[in-house]
């Protein structure tokens, strides 16, 4: 092989050529080989376009790209075993995940033709051809599409799968598309495999559903999250919530223990008023009453049946002992002896 390639024996252009591609494949982070077959010169001189700035695509011969690859080394010759038939080097800063989704969507569609391997189903659908009434309704049917003449127009009265992914088109075919207007194929750069940083990528490991894959990982940030904050284990990332976790009990803790604390005394002070607006609604009596509680109306409520009474008699006790376990004597009393001089001055 060595003897083959000794550059005494290869034409300066070839060296020169060489040399070039050894410069575009050094320039990179990512090499790729892409194919090239089958696409028009205006439509890869428009994705060339579309691809500056963030790729670079270089074509030579295959024989030329191979000794580029191989004098680099590097782990880069890898991509030899991908250079047949029409390809062309492409190159990128950008990850070869980023290269990948940029080539899928530079593809356009583009017609097929006679003893072409269609790559997808072909189907017909469903609809007005917009072709007037003549031999071209035979045509359909011959391909297996279902039509017929319906209002002076030929129309196809349901989608027609009229070939299938992998099977040869025909010129019968290749006609009635080219008629109707539909392009089966897509033409673009096709990337067979790309080398970036120690590791061969090939297209069905670039592939990914971004958005899918997204959606996953912050499924397990939150889940991580949720984790940590149920744990009590702080982090950068939660630590606010379990502050704000823990305020938030610490006030509950306060506003049932009746606790005097500045930041529970506002939720005291309505929890007070609220109940003793319910209290004042049961007075029948408005004079008893200071001014601002007089006219409230009581809520309407059915009378309890005499073992709901009971029922709520025994758990307003279980209440009651529940509370008395939770609090020292001296805290209760001094709730109390508050609580009925709060409620006298109010009522004068």
């Amino acid at each position: 092989m060595s003897s083959v390639r000794k550059t005494e024996t290869i034409p300066e252009w070839k060296r020169e050529e060489v040399a070039e591609l050894v410069e575009f494949i050094d320039s990179y982070q990512s090499i790729g080989i892409v194919g090239v077959a089958g696409i028009p010169s205006r439509q890869l001189q428009a994705m060339r376009r579309e691809l500056h700035g963030s790729a670079a695509v270089r074509m030579s011969r295959n024989t030329l790209t191979n000794r580029a690859l191989d004098e680099v080394d590097d782990g880069v010759e890898a991509l030899t075993e991908y250079v047949s038939g029409q390809v062309a080097l492409v190159g990128t800063n950008d990850n070869p995940f980023g290269l990948f989704k940029q080539l899928e969507a530079s593809k356009t569609p583009a017609p097929i033709n006679a003893g072409e391997v269609t790559p997808n189903d072909i189907v017909i659908p469903e609809g007005d051809t917009g072709v007037d009434p003549g031999p071209f309704v035979g045509e359909l049917q011959t391909v297996g599409a279902s039509a017929r003449i319906m209002d002076g127009s030929i129309k196809v009265t349901e989608d027609s799968t009229v070939l299938e992914e992998g099977e040869v088109v025909d010129d019968d075919l290749a006609n009635v598309l080219v008629e109707l207007g539909i392009e089966p194929k897509e033409v673009g750069l096709d990337l067979r495999a790309v080398y970036s940083e120690g590791v061969l990528f090939e297209p069905d490991e670039l592939e990914l559903d971004v958005d899918e894959y997204e959606a996953d990982i912050q499924s397990a940030a939150a889940a991580a999250r949720n984790l940590s904050v149920n744990a009590a284990y702080p982090t950068a990332a939660t630590a606010g919530a379990l502050l704000a976790k823990a305020s938030g009990e610490a006030k509950s803790v306060g506003l049932f223990a009746e606790i005097e604390s500045p930041d529970v005394v506002p939720d005291l002070i309505g929890k007070a008023d609220a109940q003793l607006r319910a209290l004042a609604a049961q007075i029948d009596d408005e004079e008893a009453l200071p001014e601002e509680l007089q006219g409230v109306e009581a809520a309407p409520a059915a009378e309890p049946a005499a073992d709901d009474a009971d029922e709520e008699e025994e758990q307003a006790d279980e209440d009651t002992e529940d509370a008395e376990e939770a609090d020292t004597d001296d805290e209760a009393d001094d709730d109390g002896d508050d609580g009925g001089d709060g409620l006298g001055a109010m009522f004068g």
